[in-house]
């Protein structure tokens, strides 16, 4: 295992000892009439990961009390996979325990934190694609506090890849034409791309002159992540791929390769 960092050692080296913060995976815990009312994790949209690149996103906490948030007793974090020892297998934790806090009314706050995930670190291994979980933990001026062990759902996903290419180019009309193409996605062990076997990939195509693609039929990568098929030329246009996606890799669609008909 490459990161192997407790929620509950992190804050106390950032002096929260007035927040008894539950470990990973633990019931929540709620002394008074806090709440966390929202939280929000890059914006509402999925973290997609690469091979190399760095992902910086920001997760959102708002809490209310009566006697209002106190700052800098407010932070998130976000896991995947609980161990026995109160670890997590998959961990990320703000860049700055503190965070950018907007106070909204006298008794709610809201704190922004900069979170980084590199692929080559945090996601541990492929498994751990797909969705993590948000905990979020806040204090109010009165002493209230509260621990929200699954305060959001988050989706990590291992980043797509998809070409293709039609040939012959130029070719006569009614003549059958073969479309090839790969689809690949990131891998968290290898950090290279590797062929996405076994997966629906929908091949469209768009008349010259045309703003609509029109699905010509569904095609299933072989053993290596490969496409290929036939179809007729019956007009100039544009061939592309595109797949929907699946709950570990996000959707993508292809570039597009014109084809001049005869």
């Amino acid at each position: 295992m490459r990161h192997r960092t407790t929620v509950a050692a992190f804050a106390g080296a950032l002096a929260l000892s007035a927040l008894a913060i539950p470990g990973v995976a633990q019931a929540d815990e709620v002394s008074g009439d806090i709440k966390i009312t929202k939280v929000v994790v890059n914006g509402g949209k999925n973290i997609v990961l690469g091979t190399t690149d760095v992902k910086r996103f920001t997760i959102a906490v708002t809490a209310t009390d009566d006697s209002g948030i106190e700052v800098g007793k407010t932070f998130p974090t976000m896991w995947h996979t609980p161990l026995p020892n109160g670890d997590a297998y998959g961990l990320v934790l703000p860049d700055n325990i503190l965070g950018k806090c907007v106070r909204q009314s006298f008794t709610t706050t809201t704190c922004t934190y900069a979170m980084t995930i590199n692929p080559r670190i945090e996601p541990q291994d492929n498994s751990t694609a797909g969705t993590w979980t948000v905990s979020a933990y806040a204090m109010a001026n009165d002493g209230d506090y509260i621990g929200r062990d699954a305060a959001a759902k988050a989706k990590v996903l291992r980043n797509s890849r998809l070409t293709v290419n039609a040939s012959p180019e130029p070719v006569k009309k009614n003549k059958t034409i073969t479309v090839t193409g790969a689809l690949t996605r990131a891998s968290w062990v290898t950090y290279k791309y590797a062929g996405y076997t076994k997966q629906p990939v929908k091949l469209q195509f768009k008349k010259k002159g045309t703003s609509t693609y029109k699905t010509l039929k569904t095609v299933t990568t072989d053993s290596k992540g490969n496409l290929r098929t036939t179809t007729k030329a019956t007009a100039d246009g544009y061939f592309r791929y595109s797949f929907a996606g699946t709950p570990t890799t996000p959707a993508v669609t292809s570039a597009v390769d014109y084809v001049d008909v005869k």
